[in-house]
């Protein structure tokens, strides 16, 4: 529950930046006639977001087990690229974002009609879809911990939890170090990205695609019980496996440790950013 709270927390975040970026430019121009654009071009995202991951949870139901896990492992790699490009992305351009929207909307506002609902639907529903899939992949990494309502509770906590967190940077109570705050959940991030693309290996090894099914790096799970507070807590933030393959293991360190490597050494490099 832990893990997807932070995916909602920082997708939700970055999407809830983006809306006051939009809206404070349009308010702050006295153009806000133009505001019920903004509103429909959300409202377009969520629809979408929602739509794409109510397929990802319902679609793959009626076929064949082999088929669901190569189908599962697909997209969690998947995901998990999608999410470390966004963790780089927005890091490298959380001080230019404010800028960057607000000339996009200069000139959609003189364009057509529809202009600002595209511009508002993309820069929003981005973050919708890559939020549905980490989140599903997340969910289907950690399906083995007894509960299925937990993690979706948690996303949705944590989506809540940056709204009221937007609502507090548009209205100037809540002023935080952007750039701090995107560097220690970005690292978080890619820890929890780590365990999702073992699993989806994992996954891919289930379904036959690739091999080494067998080949246990090792076997903790007689002293450290799945199902129990501790081994539920590893599972549910870091998709720990207490029996994991040989080929997890090496994808979970090929990819982790030089994707946080780079990420810290950019993170020390950048100037900090504080909301306003």
């Amino acid at each position: 529950m832990l893990g997807n709270y932070l995916i909602g927390l920082r997708e939700g975040l970055e999407a809830s930046l983006v809306v006051v970026i939009l809206i404070a430019s349009l308010v702050r121009s006295d153009r806000t006639h133009l505001l019920p654009r903004i509103w429909t071009g959300i409202a377009v995202a969520v629809a979408v977001s929602l739509g794409f991951g109510a397929l990802l949870t319902w679609g793959p139901r009626r076929l064949t087990f082999q088929t669901q896990e190569a189908l599962g492992g697909t997209l969690s790699i998947l995901a998990v690229g999608f999410v470390t490009w966004m963790v780089f992305w927005m890091a490298s351009h959380a001080r230019g974002l404010s800028g960057e929207l607000r000339g996009k909307i200069d000139a959609a506002a003189d364009a057509s009609w529809g202009s600002l609902v595209v511009i508002a639907a993309l820069a929003v529903g981005r973050e919708g879809l890559e939020t549905a899939l980490f989140l599903w992949s997340a969910t289907e990494a950690t399906r083995g911990d007894g509960s299925t309502t937990a993690p979706l509770a948690g996303a949705l906590l944590g989506i809540l939890t940056a709204v009221a967190m937007g609502y507090a940077f548009y209205r100037g109570v809540l002023r935080i170090n952007l750039s701090v705050f995107f560097t220690w959940t970005g690292a978080l991030l890619i820890v929890i990205a780590g365990g999702v693309l073992a699993y989806g290996f994992h996954d891919l090894q289930e379904a036959g695609v690739l091999p080494g099914l067998d080949d246990k790096a090792f076997d903790i799970s007689g002293t450290l019980d799945p199902s129990s507070w501790l081994g539920t807590l590893l599972k549910g933030t870091v998709n720990f496996q207490p029996d994991p393959t040989w080929l997890q293991v090496l994808v979970w360190s090929v990819y982790l440790v030089p994707t946080m490597t780079v990420f810290l050494l950019r993170a020390r490099s950048r100037t900090p950013v504080t909301s306003h």
